[in-house]
């Protein structure tokens, strides 16, 4: 199977010495995964895109240190790449700026939440259990998940045609699924403990300080990493099934 990785941002250049940058992170995540895959990165923070639709059997959109309504002309293009692939059905699975565009592209909304920096670790509730959920026993039976995040906008809107799959008091939409092929998490599953850690201290001049401690202890906790990584591929690969000859 073959995934394009639409990159949105880089790490910050002083993190990388220690953590890298987010292909070796979703690298690491992906082919521990299914070390079958071949991954192909597209910087499209810098307008490359694929050249066409089918170029990948599905994409995973990253996060952004911007917001998908800033007005920039790769956002727009992103914007339209993305209703482009839900037109097609082609699988896409968003993660935390890649989850807000399903949104934003497809015609909900997202804004700067009132609740503030999301940072350290969350825990959503499952609100609906899928298929593909159920596909490894590691995460049969499992109510709540748990990952990092660094975040303040928020899907507040949902497009026709969504359902949510895990929320929180924090983050309502937490996880949505839209259509049998599109797939949005607030969460990074490619984030380790050290590297939120290491971020929202780089970032302690726009989060205040309190944020940052409580979210420091959060970061003790067990991250489903390695589980979310399995529903999202598990999701892409019952996707790809779907698709009409």
């Amino acid at each position: 199977m073959k995934l394009g990785i639409l990159l949105c941002d880089d790490v910050r250049s002083e993190l990388q010495i220690r953590h890298n940058n987010y292909p070796e992170m979703f690298s690491d995540i992906l082919l521990n995964a299914d070390p079958t895959l071949e991954l192909v990165f597209y910087r499209v923070m810098d307008n490359q895109f694929p050249t066409s639709l089918s170029e990948c059997d599905a994409y995973i959109g990253s996060g952004s240190k911007y917001s998908v309504y800033d007005d920039i002309p790769w956002i727009h293009h992103l914007a339209q790449f993305v209703r482009d692939l839900y037109q097609r059905q082609i699988p896409f699975v968003g993660v935390c700026f890649g989850h807000q565009m399903i949104a934003h592209a497809l015609g909900g909304t997202v804004v700067q939440s009132e609740n503030g920096w999301g940072v350290g670790l969350k825990t959503w509730s499952l609100v609906a259990t899928k298929q593909w959920m159920q596909s490894d026993r590691k995460v049969e039976g499992k109510s709540t998940f748990s990952l990092a995040v660094s975040h303040q906008d928020q899907v507040v809107g949902l497009p026709d045609d969504t359902e949510i799959l895990a929320s929180s008091n924090f983050c309502p939409h937490a996880m949505i699924q839209l259509g049998q092929h599109f797939l949005g998490i607030q969460g990074h599953p490619e984030f380790t403990s050290s590297y939120s850690r290491d971020l929202m201290i780089a970032r302690r001049g726009d989060i205040p300080t309190y944020v940052i401690e409580a979210a420091k202890a959060s970061l003790d906790q067990y991250i489903d990493q390695a589980e979310v990584t399995q529903w999202m591929l598990e999701f892409i690969k019952l996707s790809i099934s779907r698709v009409p000859n």
